[in-house]
Formats: structure tokens, sequence, C-alpha cells
């Protein structure tokens, strides 16, 4: 390029996992390497399904990991379906198919709304990938204090609340009655969804909810939480239990 100077640059990786239970294909996702064992279960969870444990089978290719799930009936997936970095749901074939039945969050924690409001610079300031390659989505889960417990990065917005969603699991933590997520990213459906079959009441992004996502949180009890940055924020469902 004329004037111009040639200089290295780090991406984000990105490569397909292939999900597989009892040997079936369910899923293909675009993803960010690591992590693939708290995906893997994160999303089963998120679909309604009970996993136990997940591996990458020692007979199969890189990249493809086999979940156990007692009880998974095949006919509940219509199809495999392919999962892209920006879209969780894409491929399915009709709404009913992308809703998961949960409980709503009776959950009575409450936070501070100027905690609140500070949780994606705290989120910003433990993203190692993103300030290298400015080119991944975050979720963390933090106490009502404002602790972070768990954070992932991934180029999907829905990989990165998976692999939140599985350590939890991992760890024994679900339901998650007494955290708080904070996104990246906006409030869509799908991570609005996530939350809710997770059990965990306060939601907050640094972007925009969609309508969708506020329907959902308010039948589901979940407090959302949009436009985080700085000391503002705007609460749309059960306000509650932002205090101050």
């Amino acid at each position: 390029m004329p004037g111009g100077r040639e200089e290295r640059d780090q991406v984000a990786v990105e490569e397909p996992l292939e999900i597989r239970i009892g040997g079936r294909p369910v899923a293909v996702t675009m993803r960010t390497p690591g992590h693939d064992e708290e995906l893997a279960l994160g999303f089963c969870l998120s679909e309604g399904l009970q996993p136990r444990a997940a591996a990458p089978p020692a007979d199969l290719a890189a990249n493809t990991i086999e979940v156990e799930a007692p009880g998974f009936d095949p006919a509940r997936v219509a199809r495999s379906f392919y999962t892209s970095s920006s879209c969780g749901v894409c491929g399915k074939g009709a709404l009913e198919a992308v809703s998961v039945e949960a409980p709503r969050v009776e959950s009575r924690l409450q936070a501070d709304a100027a905690l609140l409001a500070a949780l994606p610079d705290r989120l910003r300031e433990a993203q190692p990938a993103f300030a290298a390659t400015g080119g991944l989505h975050a979720t963390g889960l933090f106490d009502a204090a404002g602790e972070l417990f768990c954070l992932r990065e991934d180029v999907g917005r829905h990989n990165a609340m998976d692999k939140v969603i599985g350590r939890a699991f991992l760890d024994g933590r679900l339901p998650l009655g007494d955290t708080i997520l904070c996104v990246s990213g906006r409030l869509s459906f799908e991570l609005v969804q996530k939350a809710a079959v997770a059990g965990c009441p306060i939601m907050v992004a640094v972007g925009a909810p969609s309508s969708l996502a506020l329907e959902l949180g308010a039948d589901r009890g979940l407090t959302l939480c949009g436009f985080a940055r700085g000391e503002r924020l705007n609460v749309y469902t059960e306000a509650w239990r932002v205090a101050g």
C-alpha cells in the first residue's frame, strides 16, 4: 500500500466445535477454542437438557466434544443446526423451537445501582484477550458486592455466556440465585433466556435490549439493565432489585 507499512496484528481465533450427545451431532458452533467442556455443558443446560459431563471423544477428530446427557430424546432436536459466532439460535425452524421452559426466578437478591453501572468497566479490565485483539465478547459472573467469580471471552456472545454457565455447573453453583451476570454487548433474547434457565436474577449489559428480551425478562422475573456506562444505567424489568 503506497504510504502504508506492514505490521503484525493479533486477531481473535474462531473455529467450529461439533457438540454430540450419545454419538449424535446436535449442534455446530463457531467459537474461540478453550473451555470447550464448559461451552458444551452450558449449551446443553441452556437447551433444557440435563448433562452430566462432557469430553472430547478419543476416536473423533479435533473440534468435537461428546456430552453425557441421560434421558436425552433425539426427537427434541428436529434437525442439527449451525450456530454462528453472532447468532446462537440460527437454524431453528420456529420460535417455539427457540423457547426453553424455565421456572420464574424468585431470588430476592438486590444490588446497588452504582455498583451495577460499574460492572462493565470491571468486566473490561478483566478481559486480556479483548485488550490484545479487540474482537471478543465477554460474560462475567459477579456477586452482589461486585466480586468477579468467573469471566469468559469468545467471538460469540452466546458462547461466552454458555462457558460461564458451564463453569457454574461444574462448580456446583447452579442455580445462580445470588449472582449477577454482566455481558459486553446487548441484551438479546437468547442471552436473557440463558440467564433465566441458569436462575440468575440480575443481568447487566453495555448495550440496548430487544423487545423480545424485555418480554422474556418480565415473564421470567429477571431484572434487566442496559446502557450501563460510567455511573448510569437503564433498568427495564423488576426494578425493585436495584437499590439507590
